[in-house]
């Protein structure tokens, strides 16, 4: 019999009102409530259905399902299994305006355990977003050595390196090496840059930029669709670009203002590109043609880089981020 042919329970009592004021229902409408919720929530009925086995009309359960979750017999708790909180990125990304964030709950605050961590969810966003035909940038850091490890696939896609070779403290897999491994992965084509990232003077970096496999990887930036780069924070290990530079160096940028580095783009605590004399002598792409990069997705984990990330993500070059979820807190407490 459907809900047609039986005779229709609409017309309940009144409800009774207590003394906050507050509608007070009697224990069968409280059972009806929980019954109807259950079948609706945790059994995947429709609301016909339920209708149907109840002998009340759609328009009743509709009612029902909302006095429910007004009442508190029925708790609506949003969340994402493992390690990503949700809430947290939700609340990051409105914070500074940005596409997506992706806050990580680390089980360590060891760096190598975080980056190892961040590194895992980032491969995975990468494996999301990534799509057939898009060239995909990559700039060398710690954890997207761990990023490439971890991918299994890509759609086919173009992959070009967008800065040189570190030459100091470079792991078993560079910069050469994680984009290729990229282009394996995809099939497509790689554009890698066989030669250093920080030159001794501009006249070399110049003449470099005229070498035809670097000119060639060069002239991808302007199509690059999207992007991913490390942040990096002033301050000996928490940025390969400082510690490539001799101790004079560092203290005069420093000097300059300089707080945060992104793929050897210096920035002060105003989130304002600091020009220096290593624009000239670097391989590297320019935040100009970083902006106009659909997707720049930055990966950052640490409280030492919560003052450098937060100086990056205001200079409007990120469009997402992926962190751990204790940098996340304390960037939304400050924002």
């Amino acid at each position: 019999m459907s809900s047609g042919d039986m005779p229709q329970h609409d017309d309940a009592p009144p409800a009774r009102t207590s003394a906050d004021g507050r509608q007070a229902r009697g224990p069968a409408e409280l059972v009806l409530a929980a019954d109807v919720a259950r079948r609706f929530y945790l059994e995947g009925r429709s609301k016909v259905e339920i209708a149907d086995e109840f002998a009340l009309s759609r328009f009743k359960v509709a009612r029902v399902l909302d006095f429910a979750r007004e009442s508190g017999i029925v708790r609506i708790d949003v969340r994402i299994p493992g390690q990503i909180d949700a809430e947290l990125s939700s609340a990051l990304r409105s914070a500074y305006g940005l596409r997506r964030v992706i806050a990580v709950r680390t089980a360590s605050d060891s760096p190598d355990s975080q980056r190892s961590q961040i590194g895992t969810v980032a491969a995975e966003l990468l494996t999301e977003i990534v799509e057939e035909g898009d060239v995909l940038g990559l700039a060398w850091g710690r954890t997207l050595n761990v990023v490439l490890q971890s991918l299994t696939r890509l759609p086919p896609c173009t992959t070009v390196q967008i800065n040189g070779v570190y030459s100091q403290r470079v792991p078993s897999r560079g910069a050469v090496e994680t984009v290729k491994r990229a282009a394996e992965l995809s099939g497509g084509t790689a554009y890698p840059i066989y030669a250093p990232l920080i030159l001794p003077d501009p006249d070399t970096a110049r003449a470099l930029r005229t070498d035809p496999g670097v000119a060639t990887a060069f002239n991808w930036f302007d199509r690059i669709t999207k992007a991913v780069v490390s942040i990096g924070a002033w301050s000996a290990d928490l940025s390969t670009v400082y510690d490539a530079l001799g101790p004079e160096t560092r203290e005069s940028y420093r000097a300059l203002g300089v707080r945060a580095e992104m793929s050897t783009h210096l920035f002060d605590g105003q989130a304002r590109e600091v020009r220096t004399d290593l624009a000239d002598r670097v391989l590297t792409i320019s935040t100009e043609e970083l902006r106009r990069v659909p997707e720049v997705i930055a990966m950052a984990t640490g409280e030492d880089k919560e003052e450098a990330i937060d100086i990056v993500l205001r200079s409007g070059l990120i469009s997402t981020l992926v962190t751990d979820a204790a940098v996340a807190q304390r960037l939304v407490n400050r924002s």
